[in-house]
């Protein structure tokens, strides 16, 4: 093999056109550049720059070698990176949803951290679902999605939506013991008409449909505050504002804190989406990964809803 040294400065050279440039890039002289490459020259046997007007071009030995010595350097230097910034401890990446990563998952990882100092884990709190055979996610924690035979499922919650209200506003006056009292009561809506992956997911949060499946009947669920954000929704709903369809695991820390109650009896409504805890065969076989997923089932088990 050809010196490195004269390997790196040609492939300098020829993505710059220019012995100056080059040279500023690797941080020597552009007569030190001129002479590795022509040393490579020499050790090939093949003329691989030449003068053209007044500037450089490649021959046709050199185009030949200049995309894979680009993509060479790019690896090498690549590789550099991860040996310095490689870590002692395990790390393992969990795809988790916003909603579900600040209310349940966060508050219960300090848990798992304590028992496991050598694994690190970093929450990615994002709407996007992503391939897992495909991306750098470990674990990953999914409502609403289908199932895929080349993942391994396991269901952590089924998805519970009730109404929900401040105490205050539970307590009254008037005092709410009747959903048909919810024709007369404020509602606060979650808006999710324009996020174009809700429509599946997110129906259950529809007033309407909430209603609709519940048997009620005049009840106007046109009216009241809407919300883009489900979390400004929830606050206006703990300040008293009115009564929004809460989810449960989602608020379920709200709810045992008492800072949101279900007024009403018979208001729950089991939905047909719940959350999945989802990895690949091949990170399931890693034991920081297995230990994630044996802690995460373990606590999410035998979790009863409103204690």
């Amino acid at each position: 093999m050809p010196s490195l040294n004269a390997l790196r400065a040609f492939e300098a050279v020829a993505r710059c056109l220019s012995y100056s440039a080059a040279a500023d890039e690797l941080r020597v002289t552009p007569g030190a550049v001129k002479h590795l490459v022509s040393k490579l020259e020499k050790s090939l046997g093949r003329r691989l720059v030449e003068r053209r007007g007044h500037g450089l071009a490649l021959t046709p030995v050199g185009l030949a070698g200049k995309s894979d010595l680009e993509l060479g350097m790019q690896n090498l230097s690549g590789a550099v990176q991860k040996m310095r910034s490689y870590h002692t401890n395990k790390r393992l990446i969990v795809s988790v949803e916003a909603s579900l990563a600040t209310t349940w998952l966060s508050p219960r990882l300090n848990a798992f951290l304590a028992n496991n100092p050598d694994i690190d884990v970093l929450v990615d709190a994002s709407q996007k679902v992503f391939d897992m055979r495909r991306s750098d996610v470990d674990v990953a924690i999914r409502y609403g999605v289908e199932r895929d035979n080349d993942l391994i499922s396991d269901r952590l919650f089924e998805d519970l939506v009730f109404p929900a209200c401040s105490p205050t506003l539970a307590l009254g006056p008037p005092g709410l013991r009747s959903r048909q009292q919810l024709a007369r009561m404020p509602l606060i809506h979650w808006d999710t008409s324009h996020m174009a992956w809700a429509d599946a997911t997110r129906r259950w949060f529809s007033w309407e449909n909430w209603v609709k499946a519940a048997g009620i009947k005049d009840i106007d669920t046109t009216k009241g505050k809407r919300f883009s954000d489900y979390g400004l929704a929830v606050q206006a709903a703990i300040s008293g504002q009115g009564i929004i369809l809460a989810g449960w695991p989602a608020l379920m820390d709200t709810l045992n804190e008492g800072l949101l109650v279900c007024p009403f009896k018979n208001a729950v409504i089991e939905t047909d989406i719940g959350f999945d805890l989802v990895t690949t065969a091949d990170a399931r076989q890693r034991p920081e990964v297995a230990e994630f997923c044996e802690w995460l089932l373990n606590t999410a088990a035998g979790v009863d809803p409103f204690h």
